[in-house]
């Protein structure tokens, strides 16, 4: 099966100058982002969990397949029931594009070598498969997938997306977020006075700086980079940032690298379809 198959080919993203502050806490938010343009980023989703008969935003995550979304493992709890939004924009109105899809507790699949006491371990992936197909639309398509094991250059220009918090301790945006991120290679994003090796695995990938990166979108948000060919391909999973603080000199926003994982992907969906 080929993933985001039916991938958007130039989809264009109106992009401004941003300003960037960052937000000191160990959640991955979005901290001074820009309002994305309405339903620019249609394979973004809206991970939810039901607590009292209603559902809450928790994490974000990228629809992948018509039944498939992808998310990171950390964003998953056993206890919890949740449902997915697509086609959501501005969460404060109703807008009509929003398709609103249950998920089976059966029907989560958490990287088995995920450690949720060991989030550097890396294996921060986690896929839900949907109670039903997602209707594709102007407002819902499928996020590219970059082919395996590809490695993007040091400051690659991406795009993390989501709707995490505006300022420290604020309330969550009504309007997706979206925030300029460039990529940090694995050399520097390793070197002893960044992250370091220890943190920091081949199948994850920094972006960001001290300045201009961390927090900048939710936990299992995409990290969108364009490719040559003009597609949007999703090239990060949003996992963890420094306990220092999202701004913390040497420390950049770090994402499971999705193209260490083209297999495990593939054979999920395979197995469960």
């Amino acid at each position: 099966m080929e993933f985001g198959a039916l991938c958007l080919s130039e989809w264009e993203i109106n992009t401004l100058p941003f300003s960037f502050l960052l937000n000191p806490t160990i959640t991955i938010t979005v901290v001074n982002g820009e309002d994305a343009v309405p339903y620019s980023w249609p394979w973004q989703i809206s991970l939810q969990y039901e607590k009292d008969g209603a559902f809450y935003h928790t994490c974000g995550g990228t629809l992948i397949a018509p039944t498939w979304v992808m998310t990171a493992a950390h964003c998953i709890s056993k206890s919890r029931t949740y449902e997915v939004v697509l086609g959501e924009y501005d969460r404060s109105v109703a807008e009509g594009s929003e398709q609103r899809i249950p998920v089976n507790p059966e029907d989560i699949f958490v990287h088995p070598r995920w450690n949720s006491i060991c989030v550097a371990c890396g294996n921060d992936i986690a896929l839900l498969k949907l109670s039903r197909k997602a209707e594709l639309s102007d407002t819902v398509q499928l996020g590219c997938l970059p082919p395996a094991g590809e490695v993007l250059p040091n400051d690659y220009p991406c795009y993390i997306t989501g709707w995490g918090r505006l300022y420290t301790g604020g309330s969550l945006p009504e309007k997706l977020q979206q925030a300029l991120l460039p990529v940090v290679d694995y050399a520097h994003c390793t070197q002893p006075d960044w992250w370091g090796s220890i943190a920091i695995r081949d199948s994850m990938v920094c972006a960001g700086g001290d300045i201009r990166s961390g927090c900048n979108g939710d936990s299992g948000g995409p990290l969108n980079c364009k490719a040559s060919d003009g597609r949007w391909q999703v090239h990060g999973i949003a996992s963890f940032v420094s306990s220092l603080g999202c701004n913390a000199l040497k420390k950049p926003t770090v994402f499971t690298r999705v193209s260490a994982f083209d297999d495990w992907i593939a054979e999920t969906i395979a197995n469960n379809a």
